[in-house]
Parts: C-alpha cells; structure tokens; sequence
C-alpha cells in the first residue's frame, strides 16, 4: 500500500472525520486551520496539525504543503475562503486537490479553479471520502467493524473486459465478490464467467487494508 503526505486544510466535523480516518489508515496527514481549538481537538489523533490562515499562501507554504501528495480542502461555510484556499492550494503544486463544496454552484466554482474532485457534505461523509481517498478504485464505502467494510467499485480501466474468474480478486487482494450491479440489474454472488462491462459497479467486502489493494480503475479524483 502506497501511503501518502496528505493536507487537510479545514478542521470542522467533516475535516476531523477526514484527517483522523486517513492518519488511521497508515497515511500522514497534516491538519491546519484557523481556530487554535479545532485544531487542539485533532492534535493528538493526527501525524501533524498547525494553526494558521489555510487562505493565506506564504504560510501554507511554510508548512510544506507545496511538497504533499494531496490537500483535501475542508472549509465549505465560507466560500470565499474556500475558492481562496483551493486557488493557493493549486498554485503550490499539489497534484490532487478534493475539496469540499456547500452547493452544485460552489463545487462548479472550485473545479474551474483547480479541485480534482468535489464532495459535498449531504452526500458524503467524511469517513467515506477518507477511504475512497486511501483507495483510489472505490467510490462509496460502508464501515461494518472497525478495519472492515463494504465498497462500491465503479468497472473501468483494466476491469473492464476481463471475467470475474480472470480477476480473481480473493486471491489478488483478498476482498470478496458480493455483487455486481449493471444498469438497474444486481447480481448477488455472480459466476466467475461473468465478464465486467464499462459502467458495471461491483460490491465487494474485505479489510481496509485489502481495499486499498484493489486495481485501479482509473476513475480515481472522479
């Protein structure tokens, strides 16, 4: 597993939920934000935290965030701030940007300025961006048990084409097959001589650590 140097610039429910998941996860992940008690409050629960303006570039800059893999962009309630720290987040060089959007209109905005990808709070919560982070090929994530649980896998890339037998995914990276949903069709267990089609989702079940083992699909910052 590849583990990575990843910014969490933002730290209400949502970014503590990202930051701590992912430090979890094995990643290393640097929390930031303005407030000195948001960022008491995850200190201890992450590799490390800084209290600064996530808006202002020469001190993001100091902190190393130009050197990271990735800055997930956790303020949303303000959206000058938001567009603001994405634009500087951009500048620096960080290669994946995910940020946080309020509305459709705010997620438009934050693309055309530089995210990869947009997550919006109703939808997604942040223990599941957190794992759909550390695992590129998953798209939504159910936690069932502490280091366990249950992922959607959109079929693209090297998947598409090739039969469920071919991929043996047990053996490959030790999750298990429970479905596979195609178009308004489900499949519950479905036959290793089933070839996965572009489209195709597949729903498997395994450790986190064997999710992260998936092959990519080539959809990741989708």
């Amino acid at each position: 597993m590849k583990k990575r140097q990843v910014a969490v610039l933002g730290l209400g429910r949502f970014g503590q939920a990202v930051a701590t998941e992912l430090t979890r996860l094995g990643h290393e992940v640097l929390a930031v934000d303005s407030s000195g008690r948001a960022v008491q409050e995850v200190a201890n629960d992450v590799t490390h935290s800084a209290q600064a303006d996530v808006t202002d570039a020469d001190a993001l800059r100091e902190l190393g965030v130009g050197d990271m893999d990735a800055a997930i962009v956790a303020v949303s309630s303000n959206l000058e701030a938001s567009i603001l720290c994405t634009v500087q987040v951009q500048r620096l060089g960080v290669p994946r940007i995910i940020a946080k959007a309020a509305n459709a209109l705010h997620g438009s905005i934050l693309e055309r300025v530089g995210a990869n990808r947009v997550v919006y709070p109703e939808r997604e919560t942040g223990l599941r961006v957190a794992h759909s982070f550390a695992a590129p090929s998953v798209r939504d994530y159910l936690d069932v048990a502490p280091g366990y649980g249950i992922a959607r896998v959109p079929v693209a890339g090297t998947l598409a084409g090739r039969s469920l037998g071919n991929l043996d995914l047990k053996r490959a990276s030790g999750v298990t097959v429970l479905a596979l949903h195609r178009h308004e069709r489900v499949m519950l267990h479905p036959a290793p001589a089933e070839v996965l089609r572009e489209g195709d989702d597949l729903i498997v079940a395994g450790l986190d650590e064997d999710l992260e083992r998936l092959p990519s699909t080539g959809t990741a910052g989708t």
